[in-house]
Order: structure tokens, then C-alpha cells, then sequence
């Protein structure tokens, strides 16, 4: 089977390179040019299964890459768009979609888009790139002399076409909404360009907030100082809808260019309408009135080029040496976080978590489409931070209030006070400690398997479990955290948190949580 894919990847480069000419000459890339290319290439046709139609598109598009690394050293003026808006009429619009491409939102960078996008970020000598959803590599293949470019994508065949673009590149195939832990590794960006999945979400399925998360991870993991440029679904925008979500995103940076684009995706198959913006990581003023085209070519005359801030590591301070005591993370082999810059409180006493049970549920809200937002159902807490995302729960589940917990959870006083975790994540907390502070009815012994009980008069108690079954976006590491923590101030100090992500376990996010916890002796 190994052979089988290899051969199949040379074909797909052979294909490209034989469409590079006409790329070159000026000449209209038509349907029949791109089969008999692809049937040469492959040894015969879609009819006999060697190739399918949405293959030859992505060919098109591995060559337009190719094409455009190989013609320059990047853009200089938006006088030169005008060349790749032409390039982009040459083309043929991609009237056929496969299934995987819909399961991946596979909606490529117009090559005109995708200049401006470049000419935006103004590429600097000593820029760090990260691209968090590459695909063939369209947005990025036009940037100028840099320090470094990361590209990131999940597919596996278009990773094998960005190896053969951009060999200099580290490749990655991470999921683009979790890169601030999952990259925690790699040298943070000072400019990122990024055109995420507008409405699919890995783990998910259909996601109408995917994009939002995707922008969120990637401002979470930009320097700063920073810049990063964006093309957005048309939703996301200062509407009465999605006007507090818009704002809680883009806290605390500043958005340079606001552009509205109608119609600019025709050639991919999809006339939808698409933002792009100009976000520089540094506190913000107030944003730009919105700049709306109908076309590129319409556009060009209306912008300018933002000038940079100065993009910077984020200030931190040796970490404190630790006295002996019982560790909570001793035995993970991993290097140290880089620790964060803080003020030792004058008290953090180690406090119950105030809050109020509700007899009658909380009353729902707004309801769109099949979701509602998400609220605590029997809770309300005294002090609780604001959630960074909008959080939503299916009608069927908002419908069926949680029971009225019993537990109250000890956490240190800052954690609280300061809002570090929003009401949804103190909710699990509290749920956690509801259920871990009873045991299941009778004695059980393990079977003989390990994996399953057997009651037994001489057995051991269990407690019970928790399960939280919290979506991308809800902060999972903050509630694990605080759930440890909350144990272990409590004195129930065995606890064993199994991850395949050793980043997140000691990231900042958590750090941020546990690092104020007095010190236990």
C-alpha cells in the first residue's frame, strides 16, 4: 500500500510541474487542459479511478503554489495584485467538491486574496510565520525574506504538497483551535496569516464558532507585539448578535484594517461574502470603520499598510526556587514552563467558594436555531470570572436543569477574586467535589481483568466518578486544574491526570490556576 500512495504523490507533483508552464504563459488554465495534464500524469483518466475531479483542483492548486514561491521574493505595492487578479480570471472555478473536503472545510485562499493578505502583514527579515491551517499553501506562498515559517496542517496530503513547496518550513498537524498548547514547544510567531475553517471543527463536526476558536488560539500563541492578518466568515463582526463575543476576542489588541469582501470566492466554487483583518497583539483603540468592496481589484485603492508594532517576548521572571514539600507534577519529565510575571499577593488564604443554590433553575436564555447559551442551571456564584468564548448547550440539554449540589470546594483566595475561572468552570468544580465525595453503594473488589468490580463483602469503598463531557473552547485544563486543586487543599493529595498533550499540563493555562496556591509543606 506504501508504494501505491508514493506513486500517487508523484503523479500528483508531475501533474503540477507539467501545468507550471501555462501558469507562466498567460494563458487560460481550462477544464480540458487540467484533465489531459492529469490523465498524462496519472496513466489515465477519472473514469478509470485513477484520479477524481476534486483531485485535479487540488493540483491546481499545489502548481499555483509552486508557481508563485518560484516567481519572486515576495510583494512590494498593491499595484502588483493587480497581475495575480488577472491570474486568478485565468482559472477555472471549482464546481465540484468532494466529501472530505467538506469535512475539512478545504475552501483555499483566492491567489488575489492571499496577496493582499501578505502585503497587509508586512513581512519583516526577522518575522516568525505561523500558518495554523495552510492547506496547500496559497496564503502564505507569496511572503517576502523572513526569520523562520511554520505551517500547520491537519490533512495529510496537503502536508506532503506544503514538504514539496516549502522545504525549508517545519510541517506540522495540529488541530488549529488548540495550537497555544500543542506548539507550546515551538518558537512563538511574531506575524501570523490564517484563513481557518469557517464552520468545522475537529472533534466537533458542525461548529458554527470554529473559526472564532481558531482566531482565539492563534492570538493566544502570537507574540506580542505581533501582528496577524485574518480572513473571517462575514458573521463575525460587531453585530447585535455576535457584538459581545467580537469584543471579548479581540480584547486587549487592536484591529488595524477591517475589510468586507463580497464575491471573491467565486473561483473556488462559493460566492459567500468573507472579512479580512489587520490585528496587531498591543491594547487596543477604538477599531477602524469597516472598508467594503464587491472585488479585489476594487479594493486595492482604498488600503494602506499598517505600520508595525514592535513584536516582543512576553517579560517573565526567574522562577522561584522551591522549597521541599510534596510536588503535585514531580514525576512529569518535562522542561519548566516559562514562568509568568506576578505580584505575591499580601494574603491568599485558601477560602470555600461562595455561592448560592437556586430552588427554581435559572431561567434560559436567548435560544438560536437548536442552541441556547450556556448558563449554570442551580448555581450562582458570588465572584466568578467572565467565559472568553460564548459557550452553548443543545435545547434538549438546557432544557433538563443539573441537580442541586452539596459540595463546596476550598480554593485559594486570588483564584476567586481575581476571576481567573469563569462561572461554567467553577460549576465543575463544584460538580466534581459533589461527586467524588460519595462512594457507590457496597464493597467491590477488581475482577480478574482490572478493568471492571465485583461486589465483595470484604471490599473496599469506591468513590464516585465524574465525567465532563465539555467541548473546545470551555477550558478543560483550568477545570482539571482547579479540580486538583481543590483536592489537594482539601488534603486528598493522590491525584493522576493522564494526557497525551504534555504541553498542556504544564502550560501557563494551568499554571495560572495551581500558581497561586499557598505552598503546602
Amino acid at each position: 500500500m506504501t508504494d501505491l500512495f508514493h506513486a500517487a504523490d508523484r503523479a500528483d507533483h508531475h501533474a503540477a510541474r507539467l501545468l507550471l508552464p501555462h501558469l507562466a504563459a498567460d494563458s487560460v488554465i481550462s477544464r480540458r487542459l487540467i484533465n489531459d495534464i492529469m490523465v498524462t500524469a496519472f496513466g489515465g483518466s477519472d473514469a478509470d479511478g485513477r484520479w477524481t475531479q476534486r483531485t485535479s483542483f487540488e493540483v491546481l492548486e499545489h502548481a499555483l503554489a509552486v508557481h508563485l514561491r518560484s516567481s519572486g521574493q515576495g510583494l512590494n505595492s498593491f499595484a502588483e495584485v493587480s497581475g495575480l487578479v488577472a491570474l486568478s480570471e485565468r482559472l477555472p472555478t471549482q464546481t465540484v467538491r468532494s466529501e472530505e473536503q467538506l469535512d475539512w472545510q478545504q475552501f483555499s485562499t483566492p491567489v488575489d486574496i492571499a496577496a493582499v493578505a501578505v502585503l497587509l502583514a508586512d513581512v519583516q527579515p526577522d518575522d516568525v510565520i505561523l500558518e495554523p491551517s495552510a492547506g496547500n499553501g496559497l496564503l502564505v506562498a507569496q511572503i517576502g525574506q523572513h526569520k523562520a515559517l511554520h505551517l500547520n496542517e491537519l490533512d495529510p496530503l496537503r502536508r506532503g504538497r506544503l514538504h514539496h513547496v516549502f522545504p525549508e518550513a517545519t510541517i506540522s498537524g495540529e488541530d488549529g483551535a488548540t495550537i497555544n498548547s500543542t506548539l507550546a514547544a515551538a518558537e512563538r510567531p511574531s506575524l501570523i496569516l490564517m484563513n481557518p475553517p469557517f464552520s468545522r471543527s475537529l472533534g466537533r463536526g458542525a461548529d458554527d464558532y470554529a473559526a472564532v476558536r481558531h482566531l482565539q488560539a492563534a492570538l493566544r500563541r502570537l507574540q506580542s507585539g505581533g501582528r496577524l492578518v485574518a480572513i473571517m466568515p462575514d458573521w463575525f463582526g460587531p453585530s447585535a448578535r455576535m457584538r459581545d463575543q467580537y469584543e471579548t476576542v479581540l480584547r486587549n489588541v487592536t484591529v488595524q484594517t477591517s475589510v468586507r469582501l463580497e464575491k471573491c470566492y467565486l473561483k473556488h466554487g462559493t460566492s459567500i461574502a468573507v472579512r479580512l483583518f489587520v490585528i496587531d497583539k498591543v491594547p487596543g483603540k477604538a477599531p477602524p470603520s469597516v472598508i467594503q468592496r464587491s472585488s479585489v481589484a476594487e479594493l486595492l485603492d482604498a488600503l494602506r499598510v499598517p505600520e508595525r508594532s514592535r513584536a516582543r517576548r512576553d517579560e517573565c521572571v526567574p522562577a522561584p526556587k522551591r522549597s521541599g514539600g510534596i510536588s503535585l507534577f514531580r514525576a512529569v519529565k518535562s522542561s519548566r514552563p516559562e514562568p509568568r510575571t506576578f505580584h505575591a499577593p499580601v494574603r491568599n488564604d485558601v477560602l470555600p467558594v461562595e455561592y448560592e443554590k437556586l430552588a427554581t433553575p435559572a431561567p434560559l436564555l436567548q435560544q438560536t436555531g437548536v442552541y441556547l447559551p450556556y448558563r449554570p442551571s442551580r448555581i450562582s456564584f458570588a465572584t466568578a470570572g467572565e467565559h472568553p468564548t460564548a459557550l452553548v448547550e443543545s435545547v434538549a440539554m438546557g432544557s433538563i436543569p443539573a441537580p442541586v449540589p452539596d459540595y463546596v470546594p476550598s480554593l485559594p483566595e486570588r483564584t476567586v477574586a481575581e476571576r481567573l475561572l469563569s462561572a461554567s468552570q467553577l460549576e465543575t468544580v463544584v460538580y466534581a467535589g459533589h461527586a467524588w465525595a460519595q462512594t457507590i453503594p457496597g464493597r467491590f473488589k477488581p475482577n480478574k481483568e482490572g478493568v471492571g468490580l465485583t461486589l465483595a463483602e470484604d471490599g473496599e469503598a469506591y468513590r464516585k466518578g465524574f465525567f465532563l463531557g465539555d467541548g473546545t473552547g470551555a477550558g478543560k485544563g483550568r477545570q482539571i486544574a482547579a479540580c486538583i486543586l481543590d483536592n489537594w487543599l482539601q488534603g486528598r493529595r493522590r491525584n493522576i491526570w493522564v494526557t497525551k498533550n504534555a504541553p498542556l499540563l504544564l502550560s501557563r493555562l494551568c499554571e495560572s490556576v495551581l500558581a497561586r496556591a499557598p505552598p503546602v509543606q
